[in-house]
């Protein structure tokens, strides 16, 4: 059986067709221009796939809540053309058959935990950190949602080190995204982080800010897993020691059980499948779809 994902992302829209194995049997890449522009080579790819189900795994915000008036819509977002977009339309008139939404980072998320080394858990946090932040969270099983999804990327951040940086995010400055984000480590350092890899400090002061966040991950939600993925951990090699450090180091001792204290290595994970968790999280996304129709 076959499956249509899209992985609509702000930069770039992936297309894919896949199977209840998860395995991804073909995909393309489309940029995200506006709607006018971007739409109809999507819908042009997706015609004569014999898809059984579609999923679609989208940048937000979004509305992911089923009996919402306005679920299937981009919210939002400042991307021209994108706000108060309904995409979930678009394809359910254009090809009839079920279609499954949530934003990007849920899609990552399922991925996860449907295919990849998360599989099986059912309390497990995803996190992507690139050009923005995002979290994605499931809870006994379930993706959350409650007013919509989840936004913990934007979760106000303590000064590191006597850092004076104003951050980078429009809304709240000083937020997870707006001074752990790629953008906010190009601003602070005036270079992407994929030309500071000899720059320790640079790296010692990102893991701090993500240390924090993972401990504010682990009070909140209490996850059996944290995953970590998006552009800013391809240094994982540099990061991933420290910020395992610095978590222990934030929560001193107070969630004293083993997965943390003797295991940190296994809680505290970077994404497992190739960067392909988000359009594999589609893929589930379109099977889910058909199964609840």
């Amino acid at each position: 059986m076959l499956f249509g994902a899209l992985e609509a992302g702000g930069t770039k829209m992936v297309c894919a067709i896949g199977n209840e194995k998860g395995e991804i049997l073909e995909q393309k890449s489309f940029p995200t221009l506006t709607p006018d522009e971007t739409i109809p080579g999507l819908i042009e790819y997706f015609k004569g796939k014999d898809m059984a189900a579609m999923g679609i795994a989208c940048f937000g915000p979004i509305d992911p809540v089923k009996d919402s008036p306005t679920f299937g819509y981009i919210t939002s977002t400042p991307k021209p053309g994108w706000k108060n977009y309904n995409i979930v339309k678009v394809f359910k008139d254009e090809f009839h058959i079920p279609v499954g939404f949530d934003v990007d980072v849920n899609g990552s998320l399922l991925g996860e935990v449907t295919w990849g080394s998360s599989k099986g858990l059912q309390d497990v946090v995803y996190y992507t950190i690139g050009t923005g932040i995002g979290a994605g969270v499931m809870v006994n099983g379930s993706l959350l949602h409650g007013l919509m999804h989840a936004e913990a990327g934007h979760i106000m951040m303590n000064p590191e080190n006597g850092d004076t940086y104003k951050g980078r995010c429009p809304y709240h400055g000083r937020c997870f995204e707006g001074v752990a984000s790629g953008p906010a480590i190009e601003e602070r350092w005036g270079k992407p982080a994929k030309e500071l890899t000899d720059r320790p400090e640079v790296w010692d002061m990102e893991a701090k800010y993500i240390a924090q966040q993972m401990m504010n991950t682990i009070l909140m939600y209490s996850p059996r897993r944290i995953i970590l993925g998006g552009g800013v951990m391809h240094q994982a090699e540099r990061l991933m020691p420290l910020i395992r450090k610095y978590t222990l180091e934030k929560l001193n001792g107070y969630i004293a059980v083993k997965e943390i204290l003797e295991d940190i290595d296994h809680y505290i994970v970077t994404a497992s499948l190739n960067d392909d968790q988000g359009i594999m999280g589609a893929v589930k996304l379109g099977m889910d779809a058909l199964e609840e129709s």
